[in-house]
């Protein structure tokens, strides 16, 4: 054994003991005629002592250590002095008798310190040393302890694991795949799963009626901050269940993680910082898309704060104020305590929401201050017409009003990115208060007018609402647009973490919706054979809901990027900087696959 004891688990109470550790030199400094080493490994630090005057031959070695270097320490635990009282370590020390250089290092290239001095660039290609860090390391500490409370949680109530391929069939409806060449097979190819979807409902069909996976996916997509091109899920599904079975489920297993990890219970008691969004048969809030769309102008509200949107189309009609009276819809958010807001500001908030990734044309304000109510509008309101918006809105002295005007559903959307943008200027969206939320009736289809088709909003093995299976057989699109899914997404400070549905489990509901995404029938063979298949075979009622395991541990991390929550992540451009993929591959390799060199 290199080591007795690991660098983090020394105390007092083994002062005396003659110890072995084995780690990485953190840093040295010389003062007196003595040495001091901080060894740190994946536990701790310690802090070695050498007497340089005792043993010419350890001073030596001393003198010829370097930050890294890899070293193994002989010696006797001893009470500091001079007691560290900011590391678990910090009242003890270890006077060194023999020091052995097990390998040296090259000089960092940035310091392995919690606010290194390294770029996000830098840092990625010497991934290796980064994770060194303290902060990764508590990262994907955390990581590996969510996981195992959900396989605690999940293996307790009767569930499963069980492990599905990776090489599957490309069903596209959706994300792209990211394909896989076979060379046994020429011309044909795999897919990497984007998700276990389908091989899940195959379980169900088999009789594994609660199975769960931990699952690496895969999705060929633009990237962001909580957006991975493979990325992990706490993907399940069960049998015999309808919505209220699996929200109960899962609100069990979410609750347990944030009690286990984070130390915060939730119950009845517990007050949400919400609006619109009342307590049902959970202890969760849970509200309708259509209502989430109305008030948060999002599909994944953070109800941390208030700041909900309202409708003022009725207030403002026919006064000759053209965005106004042009505009299908008219609506706005109170931001509370903001009415100090200075002609600069409200003109820069003006440009921020013209931006391209907002949409809107303009923004119109009321201040309501001590002084009564001023706005951009003045010469097209009254005061008094400006006094019923303001109560409208529920705002009172010292608040401000920001109204945007379009088309319903993107200028809702807009609203609800300025309702956010508001939320972080003014501090409201903190790392540590935590608003879990339910979102249900999603609508199961969206139109698209260039292709002139349906796509499924979820996937097309979601199930329409029972009582809407009228509308779905018939003939009107407009009645089909209105059928609601049944599904479901948790959502926790505004971020998705969680979706699924009841599936299809009727062969004939199944056929329905590939005839109305526009598939023919040799088409949803092709496709989806197998699973139709299958079902004609005894498919169970069943659904399921997966979580993104890595944006929930960003979440609970306090962090909104994943990517520290992952060992080896990729960029923005989907490249793993550390080993330089993607990359080309030779000449005999794309012989092999019958690929056209690209070389």
């Amino acid at each position: 054994m290199y080591r007795t004891h690991t660098c983090g688990e020394l105390r007092i109470d083994n002062a005396g003991q003659r110890v072995e550790l084995a780690g990485w030199i953190q840093r040295i400094r010389k003062m007196g005629g003595m040495s001091f080493v901080d060894l740190r490994d994946r536990y701790g630090i310690t802090q070695l002592v050498i007497d340089d005057s005792k043993d010419p031959a350890l001073n030596d070695i001393v003198g010829r250590l370097g930050r890294e270097y890899v070293v193994k320490a002989t010696g006797t635990v001893a009470e500091r002095s001079s007691k560290n009282s900011r590391i678990p370590t910090g009242d003890i020390e270890i006077r060194i008798e023999s020091l052995t250089i097990l390998n040296a290092s090259e000089t960092p290239p940035f310091t392995i310190e919690d606010d290194t001095d390294g770029g996000e660039e830098l840092r990625a290609k010497y991934r290796y040393i980064d994770l060194r860090r303290n902060p990764l390391k508590k990262a994907l500490e955390l990581r590996h302890k969510m996981a195992q409370e959900t396989r605690n949680y999940l293996d307790s109530i009767g569930f499963i694991e069980i492990e599905t391929p990776v090489l599957i069939k490309s069903t596209p409806e959706g994300a792209r795949d990211f394909v896989v060449p076979s060379r046994m097979n020429p011309g044909e190819f795999y897919a990497l799963p984007q998700s276990p979807q389908q091989l899940k409902q195959l379980l169900m069909v088999a009789g594994y009626d609660r199975y769960f996976q931990i699952v690496r996916c895969f999705r060929d997509e633009d990237l962001r901050a909580d957006r991975q091109p493979e990325f992990t899920q706490i993907d399940c599904e069960m049998s015999f269940v309808e919505r209220e079975d699996i929200l109960t489920t899962f609100e069990g297993m979410i609750k347990t993680l944030f009690k286990n990890i984070l130390g915060i219970g939730f119950d009845q008691d517990k007050k949400f910082k919400y609006h619109k969004a009342p307590l049902s048969e959970g202890v969760f809030p849970r509200i309708s898309y259509q209502d989430a769309m109305k008030y948060y102008g999002s599909d994944k509200p953070d109800i941390r704060f208030g700041m909900e949107i309202a409708d003022i189309k009725d207030l403002t009609a026919g006064q000759n104020f053209a965005p106004f009276d042009s505009a299908e819809y008219v609506g706005g958010i109170c931001v509370k305590g903001a009415a100090e807001y200075t002609r600069k500001q409200t003109d820069e908030l003006t440009e921020w929401v013209k931006r391209p990734q907002i949409g809107a044309k303009g923004l119109v304000y009321i201040k309501v201050t001590s002084e009564g109510i001023k706005s951009s509008v003045d010469k097209f309101y009254s005061a008094e017409q400006l006094e019923k918006i303001a109560e409208r809105m529920g705002a009172g002295k010292g608040d401000l009003l920001l109204f945007l005007a379009g088309p319903w559903k993107r200028t809702l959307e807009a609203l609800g990115t300025l309702r956010i943008e508001m939320g972080n200027r003014l501090g409201l969206r903190k790392s540590d208060e935590y608003a879990p939320l339910w979102i249900y009736d999603f609508p199961l289809l969206e139109w698209d007018d260039e292709t002139g088709r349906f796509y499924a909003m979820h996937h097309p093995f979601t199930s329409p609402k029972p009582e809407d299976l009228d509308k779905f057989f018939g003939a009107d699109r407009d009645r089909i647009a209105e059928v609601s899914a049944n599904a479901y997404d948790f959502v926790l400070n505004g971020t998705e973490i969680g979706g699924g549905s009841i599936r299809i489990h009727d062969q004939k509901i199944q056929e329905r919706m590939f005839e109305v995404l526009g598939f023919s029938k040799e088409e949803a063979e092709y496709r989806f054979g197998f699973i139709m298949n299958a079902f004609s075979y005894g498919a169970p009622p069943h659904g399921g809901i997966a979580f993104g395991f890595d944006r929930f541990c960003a979440l609970f991390g306090g962090q909104e990027s994943i990517r520290d929550f992952i060992a080896f992540p990729k960029n923005n451009s989907g490249r793993d900087m550390m080993m330089d993929a993607p990359s080309k591959i030779d000449e005999g390799q794309m012989k092999e696959l019958f690929l056209r060199s690209t070389i």
